[in-house]
């Protein structure tokens, strides 16, 4: 049985009205069909509830909980505990093998959300690498890893309401090496490390005698994410697609050009690459983000969080002190201690930011290295 293989492009148009609470959002999403005209139009439905959520601010990382129910082929689809309320198809049409849906969608943002509480956490990717190189030879994909790196981190800096990219690193992060993982992170100030492993692109050929041979292509990636402060894997996940490999056998294709990425085969890895970062969101988005003391000078602390993570001026933060042991095993581990310490935001620069100890009598207990956490107020 053939797989289901689609492709969700752009979206086209987007309109809203926005009273008090409900948002009203009327957006126009595209899929192309290759073997399934209702997964293409799941997709473009998804696409455009994706693109709308965005917008408005909802939490992007419970859109998985909704792509079942667009499998039906509804004209409404109405939701409960969830901050889209319903999706209206207004109109559907089918153009050059692709499904374009326009759907009214109806959005609640909720205050509570943890992107909105919380400030963005910092990650950094490293090079994403090739299992099997030979199976880069069609079309000479040797730095797809390496470009897709670019293209996540980037991602990150302009879709993800939980993250903010430092940036990549050519080096590649061992897991069985903690230690090395635990510099890097220090040398880029990431919470988070992100590494990957393209392990299959091999490809099957469909010989045609009176037209063109069909390539389909496979691309599958395992990821994981590493914690900055411990070195130690925290995450891992898995993904494989297949999708059409519209390009001669022998030729050499260049996977930072957009005829790649807007081929059949480059929207499904840019897909898969939306997947994994709606996942990261899920996973991630509710943890403590822990700006870490930088630098203490009389009554003013510097923290390694600022504006384009989410600082304000009049931000207060609790106090944690950081410290280590060996456990019962003899592994080093880390500890973090509550404190009764408060700090206040007084000045914001874009990376970081200076604070003011609220008991200016408890400086001496403050050091390098300590962490906070922002204080929500209800």
């Amino acid at each position: 049985m053939k797989k289901i293989i689609y492709l969700i492009t752009s979206i086209l148009t987007m309109s809203y009205i926005a009273p008090a609470h409900a948002e009203w959002f009327e957006v126009t999403g595209s899929a192309s069909v290759l073997t399934s005209k209702d997964a293409a139009r799941a997709n473009a439905l998804e696409d455009a509830a994706y693109q709308a959520m965005l917008f408005s601010g909802a939490d992007i990382s419970r859109l998985k909980d909704l792509k079942i129910f667009l499998e039906n082929d509804n004209k409404r689809y109405q939701f409960s505990g969830s901050e889209i309320r319903s999706i209206e198809v207004v109109k559907e049409k089918k153009k050059n093998d692709k499904i374009y849906i326009t759907a009214r969608i109806d959005i609640y943002p909720s205050a509570n959300s943890c992107h909105i509480g919380q400030y963005k956490k910092t990650f950094m990717t490293s090079e994403i690498t090739i299992d099997s190189p030979q199976q880069a030879v069609m079309g000479k994909v040797y730095h797809l890893g390496e470009d897709l790196s670019t293209i996540f981190s980037r991602q990150l800096d302009k879709e993800s309401q939980s993250f903010v990219s430092v940036g990549t690193s050519h080096i590649r992060i061992d897991k069985r090496q903690p230690e090395v993982a635990k510099m890097i992170a220090e040398d880029h100030g990431a919470q988070y490390i992100f590494s990957g492993s393209i392990t299959d692109l091999s490809a099957t050929i469909e010989q045609n005698l009176l037209k063109k041979d069909t390539i389909n292509r496979q691309f599958a990636i395992d990821v994981a994410v590493l914690d900055g402060k411990t070195g130690q894997t925290i995450y891992n996940n898995n993904y494989r697609e297949v999708a059409l490999w519209n390009f001669p056998k022998t030729s050499e294709v260049d996977t930072q050009s957009a005829r790649f990425w807007t081929s059949a085969y480059g929207e499904m890895v840019l897909r898969v690459n939306r997947d994994i970062m709606l996942d990261l969101e899920n996973q991630f988005a509710c943890k403590m983000t822990l700006p870490q003391v930088v630098n203490i000078n009389n009554n003013r602390i510097t923290m390694d969080l600022g504006r384009i993570h989410g600082v304000k001026k009049g931000d207060k933060l609790d106090l944690w002190h950081t410290g280590s042991f060996i456990d019962q095993n003899g592994l080093p581990r880390n500890k973090v201690t509550k404190t009764n310490i408060t700090l206040t935001v007084n000045r914001v620069y874009e990376q970081n930011a200076d604070l003011v100890i609220d008991q200016p009598q408890l400086i001496n207990s403050i050091q390098i290295g300590d962490v906070m956490h922002k204080n929500i107020v209800e």
